[in-house]
């Protein structure tokens, strides 16, 4: 199927949807699916349409012929070629319940992904990945080597053409540095008590101040921690009788598909930034 993507934001004015329709009808495209959002705020519109055309052609090729409707309005305007799987790496440590959770929706065809890689600073889920036949890279890293550790994840990320990269509950802070080289493109997951019960073992720390609500937050990875802008929240009730095991169990389940959910989102491309905000086309 010649079927295509198309993303913009811009100021908000008059005309926008009419030019974009009419730019398709003289490609003789027919629309497939249209969201938009008017920020009535900011005064930004936001735009995904999915769209069929009659002949094959590239995503470069239909950006150009695009640009003049683009230059009128001001628009950052993106298409994509809607058959193209997305490359993934996905990065992570000792807990491995996202990891698995993404191996096995796109095995099973769940996930519209290729998974082109995993990187951990542990050895734990290399017969894991290759159960799946995906490539194991271990990395270690310590405070002194990892500027080197960092390098070799951004040599992976341009040798195999990575599109996005996921933190799959990988325990290690990025650095300004590749936090800006992955702008965009790399999406944390983590448990929705922050700023309460940081670091280590935070289900524990949950369960001695007997909270009631266990949730989950996966969001664009930016230099500042754990606060760039964020895809998607999910949250499970708990009770006074669970234990600490329990509380963990609902934790890792949230987290898996509130990840899962971020990451298809990212592919099918209905992300689109606004300002520290997201605006998710569903």
């Amino acid at each position: 199927m010649n079927d295509y993507i198309l993303t913009i934001s811009c100021p908000d004015r008059i005309g926008i949807v009419h030019s974009v329709t009419g730019w398709l009808l003289n490609l003789h495209g027919n629309i497939i699916d249209a969201q938009q959002f008017g920020d009535v705020e900011d005064e930004r519109f936001f735009l995904r349409v999915h769209f069929q055309l009659p002949q094959p052609s590239s995503a470069e090729e239909l950006t150009a012929q695009f640009a003049s409707v683009a230059d009128k309005f001001q628009m950052q305007a993106d298409i994509y070629d809607a058959q193209r799987k997305a490359r993934l790496l996905i990065l992570v440590s000792r807990q491995g319940h996202c990891l698995n959770d993404l191996l096995f929706r796109t095995h099973s065809g769940q996930l519209p992904v290729t998974i082109a890689g995993i990187v951990s600073n542990h050895k734990d889920y290399a017969s894991l990945a290759a159960s799946y036949d995906v490539p194991f890279h271990c990395l270690p890293v310590t405070p002194e080597t990892k500027p080197e550790q960092e390098a070799q994840i951004l040599e992976l990320v341009d040798k195999e053409n990575i599109d996005l990269v996921v933190l799959a509950r990988y325990m290690q802070i990025l650095s300004p540095e590749l936090c800006s080289a992955l702008s965009g493109r790399a999406i944390n997951i983590h448990h929705s008590f922050l700023p309460s019960f940081k670091g280590a073992r935070p289900y524990h720390q949950a369960y001695a101040r007997g909270v009631k609500i266990i949730g989950a937050t996966a969001h664009y990875v930016t230099s500042d921690l754990d606060e760039g802008p964020i895809i998607e929240q999910s949250v499970e009730r708990v009770n006074h009788a669970m234990s600490v095991d329990d509380l963990t169990r609902v934790g890792s389940d949230v987290e898996s598909l509130v990840l899962a959910r971020a990451v298809r989102r990212h592919v099918e491309h209905r992300i689109l930034l606004n300002g520290k905000r997201t605006v998710v086309f569903r």
